[in-house]
Protein backbone atom coordinates (compact mmCIF):
# COMPACT_ATOMS: atom_id res chain seq x y z
CA UNK A 1 0.00 0.00 0.00
CA UNK A 2 1.78 3.05 -0.92
CA UNK A 3 2.17 5.76 2.03
CA UNK A 4 -0.18 8.45 0.29
CA UNK A 5 -3.24 5.85 0.04
CA UNK A 6 -3.09 4.52 3.31
CA UNK A 7 -2.96 8.28 4.77
CA UNK A 8 -5.70 8.86 2.80
CA UNK A 9 -7.63 6.12 3.90
CA UNK A 10 -7.15 6.48 7.73
CA UNK A 11 -7.28 10.18 7.55
CA UNK A 12 -11.13 9.76 5.37
CA UNK A 13 -12.02 7.74 8.82
CA UNK A 14 -10.99 9.90 11.39
CA UNK A 15 -12.66 12.87 9.84
CA UNK A 16 -15.91 11.24 9.74
CA UNK A 17 -16.13 10.91 13.55
CA UNK A 18 -18.61 12.81 15.34
CA UNK A 19 -16.94 16.65 16.02
CA UNK A 20 -17.84 16.10 19.38
CA UNK A 21 -15.68 12.90 19.90
CA UNK A 22 -12.95 14.42 18.58
CA UNK A 23 -13.64 17.49 20.92
CA UNK A 24 -13.35 16.10 24.01
CA UNK A 25 -10.31 14.51 22.52
CA UNK A 26 -8.72 17.80 22.82
CA UNK A 27 -9.53 18.56 26.04
CA UNK A 28 -7.59 15.66 27.31
CA UNK A 29 -3.87 15.65 27.52
CA UNK A 30 -3.04 12.12 26.26
CA UNK A 31 0.51 10.27 27.30
CA UNK A 32 2.95 8.43 24.86
CA UNK A 33 6.25 7.30 25.71
CA UNK A 34 10.01 8.08 23.78
CA UNK A 35 12.89 5.35 24.11
CA UNK A 36 16.16 5.99 22.40
CA UNK A 37 19.12 4.17 22.46
CA UNK A 38 21.49 6.79 22.90
CA UNK A 39 21.78 9.97 24.98
CA UNK A 40 19.93 12.75 25.29
CA UNK A 41 22.63 15.43 24.61
CA UNK A 42 23.39 13.73 21.27
CA UNK A 43 22.44 16.54 18.58
CA UNK A 44 21.43 14.07 16.18
CA UNK A 45 18.70 12.75 18.33
CA UNK A 46 17.79 16.29 19.65
CA UNK A 47 17.26 17.08 15.57
CA UNK A 48 15.09 13.66 14.73
CA UNK A 49 12.69 14.29 17.68
CA UNK A 50 12.53 17.34 16.40
CA UNK A 51 11.17 15.79 13.26
CA UNK A 52 8.79 13.46 15.24
CA UNK A 53 7.23 16.23 17.69
CA UNK A 54 7.25 18.90 14.48
CA UNK A 55 4.97 15.78 12.65
CA UNK A 56 2.56 14.84 15.44
CA UNK A 57 2.07 19.09 15.70
CA UNK A 58 1.07 19.03 12.40
CA UNK A 59 -1.71 16.55 13.38
CA UNK A 60 -2.98 17.98 15.97
CA UNK A 61 -0.81 17.13 19.19
CA UNK A 62 1.14 19.25 20.53
CA UNK A 63 3.37 18.59 23.50
CA UNK A 64 2.74 19.92 27.15
CA UNK A 65 -0.82 21.17 25.56
CA UNK A 66 -2.56 17.88 23.79
CA UNK A 67 0.30 15.08 24.54
CA UNK A 68 2.57 14.48 27.19
CA UNK A 69 5.87 12.92 26.31
CA UNK A 70 7.74 10.76 28.42
CA UNK A 71 11.44 10.31 27.63
CA UNK A 72 13.77 7.58 27.89
CA UNK A 73 17.59 7.56 27.02
CA UNK A 74 19.62 4.51 27.27
CA UNK A 75 22.83 6.31 26.42
CA UNK A 76 24.18 3.62 24.25
CA UNK A 77 23.99 1.23 27.14
CA UNK A 78 22.33 -2.31 25.99
CA UNK A 79 21.85 -2.95 29.58
CA UNK A 80 19.66 0.13 30.23
CA UNK A 81 17.21 -0.61 27.49
CA UNK A 82 14.95 -3.52 29.38
CA UNK A 83 15.31 -1.45 32.83
CA UNK A 84 13.78 2.15 30.69
CA UNK A 85 11.31 -0.14 28.75
CA UNK A 86 9.83 -1.32 32.08
CA UNK A 87 10.02 2.49 33.81
CA UNK A 88 7.91 3.25 30.35
CA UNK A 89 5.16 0.50 30.33
CA UNK A 90 5.02 1.25 34.06
CA UNK A 91 3.52 4.83 33.04
CA UNK A 92 0.68 3.13 30.95
CA UNK A 93 1.12 5.58 27.87
CA UNK A 94 -1.26 4.88 24.96
CA UNK A 95 1.74 4.14 22.13
CA UNK A 96 5.57 4.07 22.92
CA UNK A 97 7.96 5.26 19.80
CA UNK A 98 10.73 2.76 19.77
CA UNK A 99 14.18 3.67 18.09
CA UNK A 100 16.24 0.70 17.02
CA UNK A 101 15.38 -3.51 16.83
CA UNK A 102 17.04 -3.74 20.41
CA UNK A 103 15.04 -0.99 21.73
CA UNK A 104 11.80 -2.76 20.27
CA UNK A 105 12.71 -6.03 21.38
CA UNK A 106 13.32 -5.30 25.17
CA UNK A 107 9.65 -3.11 24.78
CA UNK A 108 8.05 -6.06 23.52
CA UNK A 109 9.08 -8.49 26.31
CA UNK A 110 7.37 -6.01 28.43
CA UNK A 111 3.59 -5.37 27.33
CA UNK A 112 1.46 -7.02 24.72
CA UNK A 113 -1.07 -4.24 25.30
CA UNK A 114 0.87 -0.97 24.89
CA UNK A 115 0.79 0.22 21.06
CA UNK A 116 4.42 -0.03 19.86
CA UNK A 117 5.84 2.57 16.53
CA UNK A 118 9.15 1.34 15.64
CA UNK A 119 11.77 3.36 13.44
CA UNK A 120 15.35 2.13 12.19
CA UNK A 121 14.36 -1.62 12.11
CA UNK A 122 15.40 -3.63 9.85
CA UNK A 123 13.96 -6.85 9.71
CA UNK A 124 10.69 -6.45 11.59
CA UNK A 125 9.77 -9.66 10.41
CA UNK A 126 12.48 -12.01 11.09
CA UNK A 127 13.11 -10.32 14.71
CA UNK A 128 9.82 -11.53 15.16
CA UNK A 129 7.94 -8.11 15.67
CA UNK A 130 5.21 -8.69 13.50
CA UNK A 131 3.63 -11.09 11.45
CA UNK A 132 3.90 -9.81 7.97
CA UNK A 133 4.28 -5.60 6.45
CA UNK A 134 0.65 -5.74 5.20
CA UNK A 135 -0.65 -7.08 8.61
CA UNK A 136 1.36 -6.92 11.68
CA UNK A 137 -1.02 -8.43 14.00
CA UNK A 138 0.23 -7.33 17.27
CA UNK A 139 0.92 -4.43 18.88
CA UNK A 140 3.53 -3.25 16.97
CA UNK A 141 3.70 -1.48 13.35
CA UNK A 142 6.42 1.55 12.07
CA UNK A 143 8.74 2.19 9.63
CA UNK A 144 11.25 -0.73 8.22
CA UNK A 145 14.73 0.93 7.84
CA UNK A 146 15.50 -0.40 4.43
CA UNK A 147 14.00 -2.30 1.34
CA UNK A 148 15.77 -5.87 0.66
CA UNK A 149 18.03 -4.47 -2.35
CA UNK A 150 19.68 -1.80 -0.08
CA UNK A 151 21.78 -4.12 0.18
CA UNK A 152 22.32 -4.56 -3.70
CA UNK A 153 22.32 -0.62 -4.02
CA UNK A 154 25.56 -0.03 -1.38
CA UNK A 155 27.62 -2.87 -3.79
CA UNK A 156 26.71 -1.08 -6.98
CA UNK A 157 28.13 2.13 -5.91
CA UNK A 158 31.24 0.58 -4.55
CA UNK A 159 31.26 -1.12 -8.06
CA UNK A 160 31.13 2.12 -9.64
CA UNK A 161 33.59 4.16 -8.03
CA UNK A 162 36.15 1.40 -7.69
CA UNK A 163 35.42 -0.69 -10.89
CA UNK A 164 37.97 -3.57 -10.12
CA UNK A 165 36.72 -4.27 -6.56
CA UNK A 166 36.38 -7.99 -6.15
CA UNK A 167 35.22 -8.82 -3.12
CA UNK A 168 33.42 -6.90 0.17
CA UNK A 169 33.43 -7.78 3.33
CA UNK A 170 29.89 -7.35 5.49
CA UNK A 171 31.12 -6.01 8.76
CA UNK A 172 28.39 -5.35 11.66
CA UNK A 173 27.48 -6.42 15.22
CA UNK A 174 24.92 -9.40 14.80
CA UNK A 175 23.98 -8.18 18.27
CA UNK A 176 22.35 -4.94 17.22
CA UNK A 177 21.85 -5.20 13.40
CA UNK A 178 19.92 -7.76 11.54
CA UNK A 179 22.92 -9.43 10.33
CA UNK A 180 21.65 -12.23 8.34
CA UNK A 181 19.00 -9.67 6.77
CA UNK A 182 21.97 -7.70 4.95
CA UNK A 183 24.02 -10.78 4.66
CA UNK A 184 21.45 -12.79 2.39
CA UNK A 185 19.97 -9.51 0.50
CA UNK A 186 24.40 -8.95 -0.24
CA UNK A 187 24.97 -12.32 -1.13
CA UNK A 188 21.80 -11.93 -3.66
CA UNK A 189 23.36 -9.17 -5.15
CA UNK A 190 27.05 -9.70 -5.22
CA UNK A 191 27.12 -12.44 -8.13
CA UNK A 192 25.71 -10.37 -10.74
CA UNK A 193 28.17 -7.58 -10.39
CA UNK A 194 31.36 -9.79 -9.70
CA UNK A 195 32.00 -9.18 -5.86
CA UNK A 196 32.75 -11.95 -3.06
CA UNK A 197 31.08 -11.90 -0.15
CA UNK A 198 33.11 -11.81 2.78
CA UNK A 199 30.81 -12.31 6.28
CA UNK A 200 32.89 -10.28 9.35
CA UNK A 201 30.16 -10.32 11.59
CA UNK A 202 31.98 -8.42 15.34
CA UNK A 203 31.59 -8.30 18.47
CA UNK A 204 34.33 -5.76 19.84
CA UNK A 205 36.89 -3.18 18.67
CA UNK A 206 39.66 -5.74 18.73
CA UNK A 207 37.25 -8.09 16.03
CA UNK A 208 36.76 -4.73 14.07
CA UNK A 209 40.48 -4.34 13.67
CA UNK A 210 41.02 -7.96 12.89
CA UNK A 211 38.60 -8.23 9.92
CA UNK A 212 39.99 -4.57 8.24
CA UNK A 213 43.40 -5.86 8.67
CA UNK A 214 42.91 -9.14 7.05
CA UNK A 215 40.75 -7.28 4.23
CA UNK A 216 43.29 -4.95 3.92
CA UNK A 217 46.15 -7.73 2.68
CA UNK A 218 44.13 -8.03 -0.10
CA UNK A 219 43.67 -6.57 -3.01
CA UNK A 220 40.57 -5.29 -4.45
CA UNK A 221 38.38 -5.31 -1.20
CA UNK A 222 35.42 -3.12 0.21
CA UNK A 223 33.55 -2.96 3.11
CA UNK A 224 29.79 -2.56 4.03
CA UNK A 225 29.06 -1.47 7.35
CA UNK A 226 25.57 -1.68 7.89
CA UNK A 227 23.66 0.05 9.09
CA UNK A 228 25.53 2.28 10.58
CA UNK A 229 27.61 3.83 7.73
CA UNK A 230 24.34 4.67 5.49
CA UNK A 231 24.37 7.77 7.61
CA UNK A 232 25.61 11.11 5.66
CA UNK A 233 27.60 12.36 9.28
CA UNK A 234 29.62 9.18 9.03
CA UNK A 235 30.68 10.93 5.18
CA UNK A 236 31.19 14.15 6.33
CA UNK A 237 33.37 12.80 9.33
CA UNK A 238 35.82 11.08 6.40
CA UNK A 239 34.07 8.29 5.08
CA UNK A 240 33.86 7.67 1.27
CA UNK A 241 30.08 7.60 0.71
CA UNK A 242 26.55 6.70 2.07
CA UNK A 243 23.20 5.97 0.81
CA UNK A 244 20.63 5.77 3.42
CA UNK A 245 17.35 7.15 4.06
CA UNK A 246 16.45 10.65 5.13
CA UNK A 247 16.08 10.05 9.09
CA UNK A 248 14.27 13.32 9.84
CA UNK A 249 11.61 12.58 7.73
CA UNK A 250 11.23 8.97 8.82
CA UNK A 251 10.21 10.38 12.55
CA UNK A 252 8.05 12.68 10.94
CA UNK A 253 6.39 10.47 8.83
CA UNK A 254 6.34 8.05 11.71
CA UNK A 255 4.33 10.82 13.92
CA UNK A 256 0.92 9.40 11.04
CA UNK A 257 0.99 5.98 13.39
CA UNK A 258 0.91 7.80 16.53
CA UNK A 259 -2.11 9.94 15.58
CA UNK A 260 -3.91 6.96 13.97
CA UNK A 261 -3.70 5.04 17.50
CA UNK A 262 -4.44 8.12 19.58
CA UNK A 263 -7.44 8.63 17.34
CA UNK A 264 -8.45 4.79 17.76
CA UNK A 265 -6.71 2.85 15.49
CA UNK A 266 -4.93 -0.82 16.34
CA UNK A 267 -1.83 -1.46 15.09
CA UNK A 268 -2.52 -4.88 14.43
CA UNK A 269 -4.18 -3.34 11.64
CA UNK A 270 -1.45 -0.59 10.56
CA UNK A 271 0.91 -1.83 7.49
CA UNK A 272 4.75 -1.31 8.31
CA UNK A 273 5.90 1.21 5.28
CA UNK A 274 9.36 1.75 3.78
CA UNK A 275 10.81 5.31 3.82
CA UNK A 276 10.26 7.33 1.06
CA UNK A 277 13.12 9.78 0.94
CA UNK A 278 17.39 8.50 0.38
CA UNK A 279 20.08 10.84 0.01
CA UNK A 280 23.18 9.93 -1.17
CA UNK A 281 26.85 11.77 0.21
CA UNK A 282 30.33 11.52 -1.64
CA UNK A 283 33.29 12.72 0.12
CA UNK A 284 35.65 14.08 -2.53
CA UNK A 285 38.68 14.19 -0.47
CA UNK A 286 38.37 10.57 0.72
CA UNK A 287 38.04 9.64 -2.42
CA UNK A 288 41.35 11.69 -3.80
CA UNK A 289 43.11 9.79 -0.86
CA UNK A 290 41.92 6.51 -1.47
CA UNK A 291 43.31 7.21 -5.39
CA UNK A 292 39.28 7.07 -6.75
CA UNK A 293 38.57 9.08 -9.24
CA UNK A 294 34.82 9.75 -9.00
CA UNK A 295 32.33 8.89 -11.89
CA UNK A 296 30.42 11.68 -13.28
CA UNK A 297 26.87 9.53 -13.30
CA UNK A 298 27.60 9.08 -9.52
CA UNK A 299 28.52 12.72 -8.78
CA UNK A 300 25.35 13.77 -10.46
CA UNK A 301 23.26 11.77 -7.87
CA UNK A 302 25.11 12.81 -5.09
CA UNK A 303 22.83 14.73 -2.39
CA UNK A 304 26.30 15.92 -0.99
CA UNK A 305 29.34 16.64 -1.99
CA UNK A 306 32.12 17.25 0.62
CA UNK A 307 35.38 18.38 -0.77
Amino acid sequence: MRRRDFITLIGGAAAGWPIAARGQQAEQMRRIGVLMSLAADDPRWKALLAGLRDGLARLGWIEGSTIHIDYRFAGGDPDQFSVLAKELVALHPEVIFAQSTPVTAALKRETHAIAIVFVEVSDPIGSGFIASLAHPGGNLTGIIQYEPGIAGKWLAMLKEIAPNIARVALLANPKGTAYDYFLQNATAAASSLGIEIISSPVDNVADIERSISSLARQDNSGLLCPPVYAWRYFVTDGGLMSYGIDLVDVYQQSATYVDHILRGANPADLPVQSPTRYETALNLKTAKALGFSVPASLLVRADEVIE
